[in-house]
């Protein structure tokens, strides 16, 4: 090699492919009652795929999957609400190569049916006082929502809640029968989920 004297070879190139980092849109959590079918839950951002996992096999959903989740039946055969946390990462694969971005997790909620016990009927007659009625069921917090189909007997057309002893009215000849049908009502996130409804009936004598 001589001083000073400098000798180029050839040029080599060489290229760089930086993949971008996908992200997710975010979606809302979800809630259902038990027994629903859920609706279509679809995926967007800027990744070309996406993979997700489920924290919670008892809502009905597997615990894991690519790309969408298909529609499905929610389970909750309990008396409290139940969820599972769904945490989504957005991969872009391209060039051979597949990068993923920051999982985003969303919850989905499924409702118990709420039930309420047997109701036993009552027979009285005019002028007499009916026994208070107190409903339960086995999920905490339901709502029972009652409707009466003969305001005659001095109950109104609806109600929530308890019936209290009231004094019963037939001012005819003949029996009076109204039929009090009860539905048990769970709401937790804004969703009302309602169970099998009871009958009873008051029978007032003249």
């Amino acid at each position: 090699m001589n001083a000073g004297v400098t000798c180029a070879g050839t040029v080599q190139q060489m290229t760089i492919v930086v993949n971008p980092a996908p992200v997710i849109t975010a979606n809302p959590n979800l809630t259902y009652c038990n027994g629903a079918q859920s609706a279509l839950i679809s995926f967007t951002g800027t990744g070309n795929s996406f993979s997700w996992t489920n924290s919670n096999t008892a809502i009905g959903l597997g615990a894991s999957g690519n790309g969408n989740i298909a529609p499905f039946a929610t389970t909750n055969p309990g008396v409290n609400a139940v969820s599972g946390t769904i945490a989504v990462t957005p991969i872009f694969t391209g060039n051979g190569i597949s990068c993923n971005g920051i999982p985003n997790n969303f919850s989905i909620t499924v409702n118990p049916t709420p039930t309420v016990a047997a109701i036993i009927n009552q027979v009285v007659c005019n002028g007499s006082s009916t026994a208070a009625i107190a409903f339960s069921g086995t999920v905490p917090s339901t709502v029972f929502n009652w409707t009466n189909s003969a305001t005659s007997i001095g109950l109104a057309a609806s109600g929530t809640g308890n019936i209290g002893a009231f004094n019963a009215v037939n001012n005819g000849n003949n029996p009076v029968i109204a039929q009090i049908n009860v539905t048990p009502v769970f709401t937790n996130n804004n969703v009302a989920c309602s169970g099998t409804a009871q009958t009873m009936h008051y029978r007032d004598w003249e």
